[in-house]
């Protein structure tokens, strides 16, 4: 590498920054210790105007001092997990049961990075960059919906954010066009019936049985309605009802998980899910109360904007840790400004299960190496460089 910048990389203050944010951890909305921080450290960059647009959130901006060019904002979302953490770190939380399972510290630590590199270089940067450090991903209906509500992002042309994933080469960027994420939605359903004792099943309106008709026809859906190739998951994460084996109970509890990518797909098995509960409970003389929540929609990326991501990245880490990520299978509450913003969401690789990376994100045990953090800091450099600075 012969870039100038990279001399003024902050490697050190990376992992500490890091560090500082693991054993901090802060739930959705309750990130106020580490806006603050964030707050204070974005202050002491020359330059760096920072404003708080949630009471949880932080927006460090950095005028270019060359002319007039583009805005561009890069995002970091803040907070940890109801997670009790089991990685054994000598940094390991500090607070029971919280724990940043998803590696949110280190997209936190890697945006101050890159904000601190480029405030040393304002003067070469026509435009605008800011640097959002977003609260609440983890909790629908997200920190994003807040942050384009506030204004923050209305001058905003383009959006770049990334994610750090286990299970994949040490410091490697992957990066997918179009759809790059699933939409999350689900339900949360009780069956109401009339109980009976197991001996007389014809006294009953059994939630059990009208409840297991509902599974099955909900599992059909997919493969009866979608259309081939077009990606829909359905999951069953709770049936629950009774616990006497003599008696029939009077309700039953079935939560499910959908995944779509596509609008006219998530649609579809909104309205497929509802017409089988109403119709299987009606048949059956059960009612029913559905909770149906529409969550994050998919990601979106612009395939012009991941043809200079792509570009930044070889550039700034090498051509052989460049590759084309696939679709993720999760969600994200990045949607919420790709819907309104032209962005690309890419990934950033933690380390290999030879690495001892092999728990993924959300896991007691997930860890990263530390050292994949500079690559995405150099690749977020590289972009605003490519972008600003011509």
């Amino acid at each position: 590498m012969t870039n100038e910048w990279l001399q003024k990389l902050p490697q050190e203050k990376i992992i500490e920054w890091r560090r500082h944010f693991h054993q901090n951890p802060e739930l959705s909305f309750e990130e106020t210790q580490t806006a603050q921080f964030i707050y204070d450290t974005l202050q002491s960059f020359p330059g760096m105007k920072v404003q708080r647009p949630t009471p949880t959130s932080v927006v460090g901006i950095l005028q270019g001092a060359a002319g007039a060019g583009k805005t561009i904002a890069l995002r970091a979302d803040i907070d940890a997990l109801p997670v009790a953490e089991e990685t054994g770190l000598p940094f390991k939380s500090s607070v029971d049961g919280v724990m940043h399972a998803c590696g949110h510290d280190t997209h936190a630590a890697m945006l101050l990075g890159t904000a601190y590199v480029i405030a040393q270089m304002q003067e070469q940067l026509h435009g605008t960059v800011k640097f959002l450090f977003q609260h609440a991903e983890e909790k629908p209906p997200g920190g994003a919906a807040e942050i384009m509500r506030s204004g923050i992002l209305d001058d905003v042309d383009y959006i770049f954010g990334l994610h750090i994933i286990p299970n994949l080469k040490t410091g490697s960027i992957g990066i997918v066009s179009g759809t790059a994420t699933t939409s999350a939605d689900g339900f949360f359903l009780k069956i109401q019936g009339r109980g009976s004792h197991a001996s007389m099943p014809q006294l009953a309106v059994d939630p059990v049985m009208i409840g297991s008709q509902i599974v099955t026809a909900l599992y059909e859906i997919v493969s009866r309605n979608v259309t081939p190739g077009e990606k829909a998951v359905l999951s069953i994460g709770e049936f629950s009802s009774g616990d006497m084996p003599n008696v029939i109970p009077d309700t039953a509890k079935i939560n499910a998980s959908i995944r779509t990518v596509t609008p006219a797909t998530r649609k579809l098995m909104e309205n497929r899910a509802r017409t089988i509960i109403d119709s299987i409970c009606t048949m059956h003389g059960a009612t029913y109360d559905l909770d149906y929540i529409l969550g994050y929609g998919p990601v979106i990326n612009d395939p012009q904007l991941c043809d200079i991501a792509r570009a930044a990245a070889i550039k700034a880490v090498g051509e052989e840790n460049v590759f084309e990520s696939p679709q993720l299978p999760a969600s994200e509450d990045f949607s919420a400004y790709t819907e309104k913003i032209k962005g690309c969401y890419f990934i950033l690789g933690g380390g290999t299960e030879a690495d001892g990376c092999s728990y993924a994100n959300h896991n007691p045990k997930f860890v990263i190496v530390e050292d994949a953090m500079f690559n995405g800091t150099k690749t977020e450099i590289q972009i605003i460089l490519d972008l600003l600075s011509q």
